[in-house]
C-alpha cells in the first residue's frame, strides 16, 4: 500500500480457513494474537450474587440483534463476567418455536450464560422460568426480565418498558418465575432491567420500582439511565442509577453510556452500583471487560494495536461461522472494528462487499501484513 491508498493485495492468508474448527478451538487459536483469553472463565456459582458479582462487577448487555454466541463467546473471551442472551419472547416459547430456542442455547465453549426474558403474562413467565432452567441445567446463570425495552412494537403489547407503568404487574411476574424455577433449579436468581421512567417530564419512578421489584423476590436490578421515552438519545442520567442504589438492599447494575472501561469504572464509582452493563461500549471492543478490571485495580490499560483489533476482528467472524449465525453481522462487526484505522472509509467500503467467511479472512489478512510492513519500517 502506497501513496496513502489502501487498495487490494494479490495475497493468500498465512494461515488456512479451517471452516470445521470448533468455537473452543477456533479462541484458542487467536488468543495470543487478538490478547483475549484462551478460555471462558464461569461467573461464580458461590455466595450471593453481590458477592459473585463483586469478583468481576463487568457484564456484556442482552442486545437485540447483537448478542448472539459469537458476540458472548468474544465478550467472555475479552474478561466479561457473564454475558447475556438477546431479549427472548415468553410467548415465543410458549408456542415452541426453534427460532425462540435457538437464541436460549449456549454453546458448548460458554461455560454458562443469563437469559434474558420478555413479555406481559406471569403464567408464560412460569413456564418459560421452568422451562429454561430445566434445558439449560447448571449452565443457566440467571433469568433476567426485561423491563427497559422502548420499542414501539414492545410496549404496545404491554411488554418491556411498559410494565414501568404496571409495577403489581411487574411484581406478579417476578414472582411467577420464582414460582417457575423452584420446580427446577431455586438457586437461579431472578433478575430485572429497568428504565428511570416510561416518558421525560414525569416524575421518576426507578427507586420505589425497583424496591417493589425487591420485595417480589428480585435479586437484583438493572438501571439504565434514560427514560424509555428518549430511547437511546440524549444522555443517561447516572443520578438515577445512584437513586435506586439508594432506595434497595439488592445488587444494583448500572447501565448507560458505558462507552468502555473508563466509563464502566466511573460508573461504579459515581452511583456506587456493585455491577456495570456494557452494551454499545463492546462495539468492536471485546477487551473493555479486562481493562475495565485492570483500571479498577489500579493498574494501566492495556494499548490494543491495529494488529490486534484485526485478529480480534478475525477470530470474531470465524466464530460467526462456527455457529451458524448469519454472516450478514461481519459488515457490522467491520465497521467497530476498523473505526479509526488508517483508510477506514476504504476498509468498510471493501467489507460491504465480501460474501464469504474467506473474503472477510483474506481482507484481515491483508491489512494485517500491511500493519506488520508499517513496524518493520518504524
Amino acid at each position: 500500500m502506497t501513496g496513502g491508498h489502501w487498495g487490494h493485495r494479490e495475497r493468500k492468508p498465512d494461515v488456512a480457513y479451517d471452516s470445521v474448527a470448533d468455537p473452543a478451538t477456533i479462541v484458542s487459536q487467536s488468543a495470543q494474537t487478538a490478547g483475549i483469553a484462551s478460555e471462558l472463565a464461569a461467573f461464580p456459582r458461590q455466595g450471593t450474587l453481590a458477592a459473585r458479582l463483586a469478583a468481576n462487577p463487568f457484564l456484556m448487555a442482552p442486545m437485540a440483534g447483537v448478542s448472539d454466541a459469537a458476540y458472548r463467546i468474544m465478550a467472555r473471551a475479552g474478561g466479561a463476567a457473564l454475558a447475556y442472551t438477546e431479549m427472548v419472547s415468553v410467548a415465543g416459547l410458549h408456542y415452541g418455536g426453534d427460532k425462540t430456542w435457538d437464541l436460549v442455547y449456549p454453546q458448548d465453549i460458554e461455560p454458562d450464560i443469563a437469559v434474558q426474558l420478555f413479555g406481559s403474562k406471569p403464567e408464560q413467565f412460569r413456564e418459560a422460568s421452568a422451562a429454561v432452567a430445566s434445558r439449560l441445567g447448571d449452565k443457566l446463570a440467571l433469568i433476567d426480565i426485561n423491563m427497559a425495552c422502548p420499542v414501539p412494537k414492545v410496549t404496545r403489547k404491554g411488554e418491556g418498558s411498559a410494565l414501568l407503568d404496571a409495577p403489581d404487574h411487574a411484581a406478579a411476574i417476578v414472582r411467577a418465575c420464582l414460582d417457575g424455577l423452584s420446580e427446577v433449579r431455586s438457586d437461579v436468581p431472578v433478575t430485572v432491567k429497568i428504565r428511570a421512567g416510561r416518558r421525560t417530564g414525569e416524575p421518576e419512578v426507578a427507586p420505589s420500582f425497583a424496591h417493589a421489584m425487591e420485595v417480589a423476590g428480585a435479586s437484583a436490578v438493572t438501571v439504565h439511565g434514560r427514560t424509555a421515552s428518549q430511547l437511546y438519545r440524549g444522555e443517561a442520567d447516572w443520578g438515577c442509577v445512584k437513586r435506586v442504589v439508594e432506595a434497595v438492599d439488592i445488587p444494583v447494575i448500572g447501565s448507560g453510556d458505558v462507552r468502555g472501561a473508563n466509563e464502566a469504572v466511573g460508573m461504579m464509582e459515581e452511583t456506587g452500583a456493585t455491577a456495570v452493563m456494557v452494551a454499545r461500549g463492546t462495539y468492536g471492543n471485546p477487551w473493555c471487560f479486562a481493562d475495565a478490571l485492570h483500571l479498577l485495580s489500579g493498574e494501566a490499560m492495556p494499548v490494543h494495536d491495529r494488529r490486534q483489533r484485526l485478529a480480534a476482528f478475525a477470530c470474531h467472524v470465524r466464530l460467526l461461522d462456527a455457529t451458524h449465525a448469519h454472516l450478514a453481522r461481519a459488515r457490522s462487526l467491520a465497521a467497530w472494528y476498523f473505526k479509526g484505522m488508517p483508510n477506514a472509509a476504504s476498509i468498510r467500503d471493501r467489507a460491504m462487499h465480501c460474501k464469504t467467511v474467506a473474503e472477510y479472512l483474506e481482507l484481515a489478512d491483508e491489512l494485517m501484513a500491511d500493519a506488520m510492513d508499517e513496524v518493520v519500517q518504524q
